[in-house]
């Protein structure tokens, strides 16, 4: 049983005001199981209690998980005051108060992000404990070798003499090549490259642990996750 006052409830569920949803329960906005609540400080059951607010039924969500197909051009960012971020582009109906992104994609990588209210699994995914593995699409200025490959199986050393866990490149037509990483170092596959002789021209997340971007979320778009510990296991 979780009691939490209904306009707490309704303003972290909705994604409202406080004020407005205290305003609206006092206008008799608010049914709980068949009742009328007109009371703010009224404390709900949120996992049990049926609850309606302008006629529309209210179900809680103690955490939301969202995934995005993050477009160019766009930072991964909760606010900034100059430049467009991922939490712009998400719709109203999946926006939370502390809904946030995991991690970080650069402006020019496309792909799948994940956004979340859940700091504990957001921090379980970004630590390097963790190990989960992430698999991107890389677009090359030039050909994959054997020898990259062996370089890569074995581990890259980086400019800076950082050696990066090994890496198992998969070859997927022209130029273009997937990279699993299980690390999260600042630029570490465009540095990988660098290391080895290449320039990554595109860069393209199509995968976080268990969890896939679907071929038909077009870039920029969003959608729920649901069930997402076995998706993601970490």
């Amino acid at each position: 049983m979780k009691k939490e006052r209904i306009d707490k409830f309704l303003s972290n569920q909705l994604n409202i005001s406080r004020n407005s949803v205290r305003t609206g329960v006092k206008r008799g906005l608010c049914l709980v199981n068949g009742n009328a609540v007109k009371d703010f400080s009224f404390y709900v059951d949120a996992e049990n209690d049926e609850v309606f607010y302008e006629g529309n039924r209210v179900l809680y969500k103690r955490f939301i998980y969202v995934m995005m197909n993050k477009p160019a051009g766009v930072i991964t960012a909760s606010s900034d005051k100059s430049q467009k971020t991922v939490l712009d582009l998400v719709p109203e109906d999946l926006r939370r108060r502390r809904l946030a992104p995991v991690g970080r994609l650069d402006k020019d990588t496309t792909g799948l992000l994940i956004l979340t209210d859940d700091g504990e699994f957001a921090h379980k995914c970004i630590s390097p404990k963790s190990n989960l593995e992430k698999v991107y699409i890389a677009g090359l200025d030039g050909e994959i070798t054997l020898e990259i490959v062996n370089d890569f199986n074995k581990g890259v050393t980086l400019a800076d003499g950082y050696v990066c866990r090994p890496a198992k490149l998969c070859g997927i037509g022209g130029n273009y090549v997937e990279v699993p990483v299980t690390e999260g170092k600042y630029h570490q596959i465009k540095r990988m490259f660098g290391a080895v002789g290449l320039g990554v021209n595109s860069l393209h997340r199509v995968a976080i642990g268990g969890l896939k971007l679907p071929d038909d979320l077009a870039p920029g778009e969003c959608k729920e996750i649901a069930e997402i510990a076995k998706k993601i296991k970490i």
